[in-house]
Parts: structure tokens; sequence; C-alpha cells
């Protein structure tokens, strides 16, 4: 890994990835937004980075001991994910479950910047971005193409994410 520029690439990288999803999310006055995005984000890419500096070890790096960081960095977002969903319990409908997926993303996005995988992270983070943009107004069309009479119910559904 290079210098300290590189990993200042690295997390500011990570940071501006999950502030422009959390700005989405904001924008559709979701939980979590532009704050706790971007600090997933940042966080998922400093564990990594940090992994990846002491995992050298004689010249060489240690790739099991920095997957092993990924692989608690994905699961761990886990529970902070879950803090976003909620079930109503008289109508049972669920809310959040779309946030939730964005903040995991997040992480993912994080440690993908955090390692370095440019090409990767850049592909992904336009992609999740399509689809938190493009697929509630797609979704809703498809709806209502199919179940024409039934356009409210899955209104409701489709905002609640």
């Amino acid at each position: 890994m290079g210098g300290l520029g590189e990993v200042v690439l690295r997390l500011i990288a990570a940071m501006l990835v999950g502030c422009a999803l959390g700005i989405n999310r904001d924008l559709r006055d979701k939980p979590a937004g532009l704050r706790t995005h971007a600090l997933v984000s940042l966080g998922a890419a400093l564990i990594t980075v940090v992994s990846v500096q002491l995992s050298y070890s004689a010249g060489h790096m240690d790739g099991s001991s920095v997957l092993r960081t990924v692989q608690g960095v994905i699961t761990g977002i886990g529970f902070l994910g879950a803090g976003v969903i909620l079930r109503d319990g008289t109508t049972h409908n669920v809310s959040g479950l779309t946030t939730a997926a964005s903040i995991w993303i997040a992480a993912c996005l994080g440690v993908a910047c955090g390692a370095g995988q440019w090409r990767t992270a850049t592909i992904s983070v336009v992609l999740t971005l399509a689809v938190l943009i493009l697929g509630g107004p797609l979704e809703q069309a498809i709806h209502d193409r199919v179940h024409p009479h039934d356009t409210g119910r899955r209104r409701r559904a489709t905002d609640s994410s």
C-alpha cells in the first residue's frame, strides 16, 4: 500500500461514496441519511486500511487476515441495518429495508475503497445509485402494469422503503 496520500485518498473516497448514498436517503426523508452512510463507509474503509497495514509481515501481505476483517465488517453492519427496519403491528407493513440495504452496501463500498479497488467501487456506486434513484419508479410502473386496479396498496409499500 502507498504512503499517507494513498490512505487519505481511500478514506476520502469512501466518505464521499457514503455521502452520495446518504443524500439519496435524506432526500427521501429516511432515518439513516448522509452522516450515517458516510460514517459507515468511512469506518469500513478505515478498518480495511488498518487491516491491510497490519497484515504485512516480512514484506508480504497475509490476505486471509484482511478477509477476516472484511467478513467482520459485513456481518457486524447487519446490526446497524436492523435498527432501521420497522414493522407496523397493525398493518404488518415492513419499512426501512431499502435503507438497511443501503447501509450494508455503504459498508461494502467502504471496504472496496479501503482496499483500493477503484474500478469495482466506481461501478458499484453507479449501480447502487441507479437502483436507489430508478428502482422505486420502475417497481411502481411494473406493478401498475401488472395490477392496474391495485395501485394504492403497492404505493404505500414502495413509499416506506
